[in-house]
């Protein structure tokens, strides 16, 4: 689908005459959305076993990250160079868990990054948490499109860059995507303004300073990228994050190419979670214009040995968790798939589970109906046996359950926010239970896609009351209005306090293991 915007290729956008003496080069390796996978990932992007890595199965980890960039940077010694980040360290596992932004801090900085993007979940703790995290680096944090004068991370996040390469300026300029105030929390004090008219102005105020190569490093995500690359003059690339987007030349699970072009625009992105690091050489004529980009992700895998410095330093950080992490809670009988394209768009095995677990939390309560935003579940669990951290690794941001009553009608409207945006892939998409809907992809968002809505009455499926008041249960960040459930805030008998969301999860599989995932037709897709 994404490659219907191709209006051109690498091939076509390298000039066919000889590299002018007057050229310059600049190759830029990239990562995003890395989600504090500090330690290396198996092939569900969860946190990789000490014989899975002896195996060779294991991918990414900062270690090999460190590999990489230290190869690439004695490699082409002398040449132009540049290490970005799109966005999105925080959040994702027991280090961000533990150490709140202070492992990647450490280990960013040890890697050496030239700039990094703002990303959403550098908000989950609050402006606080990004602003402690900028005081523990040397690199500049950008994002160009939040107006921050009245917040405390004021003169502490630039709205651009300018970085000299080789005798010449680089300009990174970047932009947050602006329904971050749905997806995290940034609080009051953070405003945000519109993407592409905020990188418009940053790039001509660069243009203005005699900048004329100018990067734009976003967290936004492909399709705004791809808006982006076409609508704001003055680009030469954009690097960007947020949709977790493989782009490859070479993958059959590439979203498009590598770059994907937008008439002259390159875009890249290099999938999440430490496993590839992006690679893109630009050259540029005598007047600052792009005539070749060329490049593919690296994946991280085990032809790669991790920095023995690092490992040891991240084994030292892990020591006091490990043995929580080790903590063998259940077996399963299958793989239980938290995959992001399956539950940010479909009924999803994991996505039952989760809601399974919610709810038979609290039925005794009375509640007969869970909600659980598929953007909350951020990883797949192999067979075999369960260990806490795979849990904590699926379900890492310590949200509590919620109960609250609703008017069906609020549950129908509720369901329509959730399916809203599939298109994009966000994150608001309902996993459900003590529930069944159906929604129709061709009908335009928020304009009655769902239908057939269902609830559980005297042990029977009946069609849902809207006038009726029901009992639901759902996390504290949904029933506060995150992921856009604004309809939520102001429930009857709200309670936000519950038990901790992965423990109730891990003590369901527990309770009914061997565990067997399934799904079972909740949810119709038309």
């Amino acid at each position: 689908m994404l490659t219907r915007v191709l209006l051109t290729s690498a091939a076509t956008l390298a000039v066919s005459a000889g590299v002018a003496a007057a050229d310059y080069k600049l190759t830029i390796l990239h990562t995003n959305d890395i989600h504090s996978r500090i330690e290396s990932i198996n092939k569900y992007d969860s946190t990789c076993g000490a014989e899975d890595e002896t195996e060779g199965k294991c991918f990414g980890g900062v270690a090999r990250i460190k590999t990489l960039i230290d190869a690439k940077r004695a490699e082409m010694a002398g040449e132009n160079l540049l290490v970005l980040d799109a966005g999105d360290p925080f959040q994702g596992s027991l280090f961000y868990t533990t150490y709140k932004g202070d492992a990647e801090a450490e280990f960013m900085q040890a890697i050496g990054y030239d700039a990094m993007a703002v990303g959403n979940h550098e908000f989950d703790d609050g402006p606080e948490g990004l602003d402690a995290f900028i005081d523990k680096v040397s690199f500049p944090v950008i994002s160009g499109n939040l107006d921050l004068s009245s917040s405390l991370l004021k003169g502490k996040v630039q709205n651009h860059v300018v970085l000299e390469v080789g005798g010449q300026k680089i300009g990174i300029i970047s932009a947050l995507a602006t329904d971050t105030v749905d997806t995290s929390s940034p609080g009051p004090n953070v405003v945000f303004q519109d993407e592409i008219d905020s990188l418009s102005a940053d790039v001509a105020a660069l243009e203005a300073e005699g900048v004329d190569k100018i990067i734009a490093l976003t967290h936004v995500g492909l399709p705004k990228d791809i808006e982006i690359a076409g609508a704001v003059p003055g680009l030469d690339l954009v690097i960007g994050g947020h949709s977790h987007t493989l782009l490859s030349n070479t993958s059959d699970r590439a979203a498009g190419p590598y770059p994907t072009m937008v008439g002259d625009v390159p875009v890249v992105q290099a999938y999440a979670y430490s496993k590839y690091v992006g690679e893109i050489t630009l050259t540029f004529d005598d007047a600052g214009n792009v005539t070749s980009a060329v490049g593919e992700p690296i994946l991280l895998d085990a032809s790669i040995t991790p920095d023995a410095a690092i490992a040891a330093r991240v084994a030292e950080m892990g020591a006091p968790i490990e043995e929580m992490k080790q903590r063998v809670v259940a077996n399963s009988g299958g793989l239980i798939d938290g995959d992001r394209g399956s539950c940010r768009a479909v009924e999803c095995q994991m996505g039952n589970l989760v809601a399974d677990a919610m709810l038979d939390r609290v039925a005794d309560q009375g509640i007969t109906i869970a909600i659980q935003n598929g953007g909350g579940l951020r990883a797949s669990i192999d067979a075999g046996e369960v260990t806490m951290g795979e849990v904590l690794t699926v379900l890492p941001f310590q949200n509590t359950l919620s109960t609250f009553y609703v008017s069906g009608q609020t549950v129908i409207d509720a369901l329509e926010n959730g399916v809203s945006q599939v298109e994009e892939g966000k994150g608001r998409f309902p996993q459900v239970a003590g529930l069944k809907f159906t929604f129709d992809m061709s009908v335009a968002p928020l304009e009655g896609r769902v239908s057939d809505v269902q609830v559980v009455v005297d042990g029977d499926w009946k069609a849902i009351d809207p006038a009726a008041t029901y009992g639901l249960v759902s996390n504290n960040y949904v029933r506060n209005g995150g992921d856009g459930y604004k309809m939520f805030i102001d429930a009857q008998n709200a309670y936000d306090f519950g038990p901790d969301l992965a423990d109730v999860t891990a003590e369901y599989l527990a309770e009914n293991g061997p565990y067997s995932p399934y799904t079972d037709g909740r949810i119709t897709r038309k």
